[in-house]
């Protein structure tokens, strides 16, 4: 079976980062799916999955009603790794296209101290799996460590 092309990254030398991971074309729409890589793969402990719930349902709807990406967001979700997160955004873009945005994203994500968007049995399937403290700390760490002062080796995929 030939490896998917997320699988052809080498994780050894990744940094955290934001990555166009791949681009699909459905009908004449392009669809741009960004790695938002967190941590060090292989270096640095994952994160855990109460802090990963925890972002997933603060970025999901922080983008989903977001006033220019609301209609472009089609997925907002964690890696099974557990080291980042997949967007995907309905259009053809590079990572320095969204810069602006992540920045807005993660300020948000370290800011929020109000009850978790979604966090309730109605809501959501294991809605006690939450740490906002954590996720607050981890967005911020993303926040001041790589947007603050973006680079290419962060921005595009190391050879």
């Amino acid at each position: 079976m030939k490896k998917i092309a997320s699988f052809t990254v080498n994780h050894l030398t990744l940094l955290p980062g934001i990555y166009v991971s791949r681009k699909d074309h459905v009908g004449g729409e392009v669809l741009t799916t960004f790695d938002i890589r967190m941590t060090r793969p292989n270096f640095e402990p994952v994160m855990n999955t109460a802090e990963v719930h925890t972002i997933e349902h603060l970025g999901a709807t922080f983008l989903r009603n977001h006033e220019e990406y609301a209609k472009k967001t089609v997925y907002f979700g964690p890696m099974g790794c557990r080291t980042g997160f997949y967007l995907i955004l309905a259009g053809d873009y590079e990572s320095e296209d969204i810069v602006d945005l992540m920045k807005e994203l993660f300020a948000f994500m370290r800011d929020f101290k109000e009850e978790v968007p979604g966090a309730c049995a109605r809501d959501c399937g294991n809605y006690l799996d939450m740490n906002l403290p954590m996720a607050n700390y981890l967005a911020k760490r993303f926040y001041e460590e790589v947007l603050s002062d973006m680079s290419a080796e962060r921005l595009h995929y190391p050879e």
